[in-house]
């Protein structure tokens, strides 16, 4: 008899749909074939030079060894400095994580906190790990349902309805991947009355996008809002995204001394520390000058647009405007029930992103993936040519549907 080697537990979760879906793209495109990928949720800038050579220094100075756990003193000072100065919350240093990336610290925090049987409280749509890493510490998520109509954010008499003393943490995302939704100083307030009525749930603000906006947008975290709650708000960062490091892998929090010690110890049993040279370069881009970030998001935003007037011209797709991060989140509620030319039916949002690969070549993640069926995420971290022809290869395809 075979034995099974693999667990329960990984056998409770799923790949993340957005990696599968950008491998899907880059294998395609190797085979020869002419697809572009919006799936990706990354900046197609480069990282600045200041930053690189931040890392470069490090090298040659033999910064090549093992560090703190979770973090040079260096960098948890200056995000400090970056917390109190952005922010206006002042945390120790040993109110400061740093991970490889803010999805391990996100990892590192469920790990360290959630019991088996917590609740976790996700409004979808939601980054696709959050119920993934949720069921991996033995916890359970709840899943929120918000509309398109309220721009895809809580609404706070639901919110009140799902805690109960089984809740451990809610997990905000603004702005949001994969909407793009920002939260309001008045709509966090509102987040922040509940904690003054539930005395033992935590939250969770995700603020990884909190450099990439648009319109004017004033940006505020939960912890500036209520700082009297900051011991039960764990807010998690990182230099991925605003300052086009993805691949350099470092997130980081900050919350309560007992909170971070318990994640630096889940780190210690799993990683150790993340790259010291990687740390150096997040180190040059929190303590550098930041005037390149006003300019990507400059493009960034012409890019918003471009996409946006696409596709509310399309048949059967609408979609709001996103007021920060590179997401735009398109309803094809409208689409679902057609038929393509070859009499295949259109079932839904997962029909509908395949179709999109083989009739247009443009790879698109589906809205079940972020727990939102009926919708697909389009990234436009990318060249304004591609994401125009992107565009017009997806109208042409809606408008083939019957």
């Amino acid at each position: 008899m075979k034995h099974n080697f693999i667990s329960n537990r990984v056998n409770s979760i799923k790949p993340s749909p957005t990696i599968a879906v950008t491998s899907k793209a880059r294998e395609l495109k190797a085979a020869g074939i002419d697809v572009i990928g919006l799936g990706a949720g990354e900046p197609d800038f480069d990282t600045p030079l200041h930053i690189k050579k931040a890392a470069i220094e490090a090298i040659n100075l033999g910064k090549t060894k093992y560090t703190a756990v979770d973090g040079i003193p260096e960098l948890k000072e200056a995000i400090c400095k970056k917390f109190l100065r952005d922010n206006k919350v002042k945390y120790d240093v040993n109110e400061i994580s740093v991970g490889a990336g803010g999805k391990q610290v996100l990892f590192n925090a469920l790990l360290a906190t959630v019991n088996k049987g917590d609740e976790v409280i996700i409004p979808a749509p939601y980054w696709v790990s959050y119920p993934d890493m949720v069921i991996i510490a033995e916890g359970i998520p709840i899943i929120l349902e918000t509309s398109i109509e309220n721009d895809f954010k809580i609404d706070i008499s639901q919110l009140r309805k799902a805690i109960n003393n089984n809740t451990k943490w809610v997990i905000i995302n603004s702005p949001s991947n994969p909407t793009g939704s920002c939260y309001t100083m008045d709509e966090l307030e509102e987040i922040g009355r509940v904690l003054d009525e539930f005395p033992n749930v935590g939250i969770i603000s995700d603020d990884i996008y909190e450099k990439i906006l648009y319109d004017d947008f004033k940006y505020t975290t939960l912890a500036t809002i209520v700082p009297q709650h900051k011991d039960r708000i764990l807010t998690v960062n990182g230099v991925s995204k605003a300052y086009s490091m993805t691949g350099w892998r470092i997130g980081y929090a900050g919350g309560s001394k007992e909170i971070i010690k318990s994640m630096a110890k889940i780190q210690s049993q799993s990683t150790t520390n993340p790259s010291s040279i990687s740390q150096y370069a997040a180190l040059g881009a929190l303590e550098g000058d930041e005037e390149f970030i006003k300019k990507n998001n400059q493009v960034f935003s012409a890019r918003r647009n471009l996409i946006f007037d696409i596709i509310n011209e399309t048949q059967g797709l609408s979609t709001n405007k996103p007021a920060g991060a590179f997401y735009i989140f398109p309803s094809c509620k409208n689409l679902l029930g057609t038929k393509t030319k070859n009499g295949v039916l259109l079932k839904n949002d997962t029909d509908f992103c395949e179709y999109l690969i083989e009739d247009a070549g443009v790879a698109v993640v589906p809205g079940v993936a972020f727990g939102k069926k009926g919708f697909f995420r389009i990234s436009y971290a990318t060249s304004d040519n591609l994401l125009f022809e992107a565009g017009n290869r997806i109208k042409k395809a809606c408008a083939k549907l019957s």
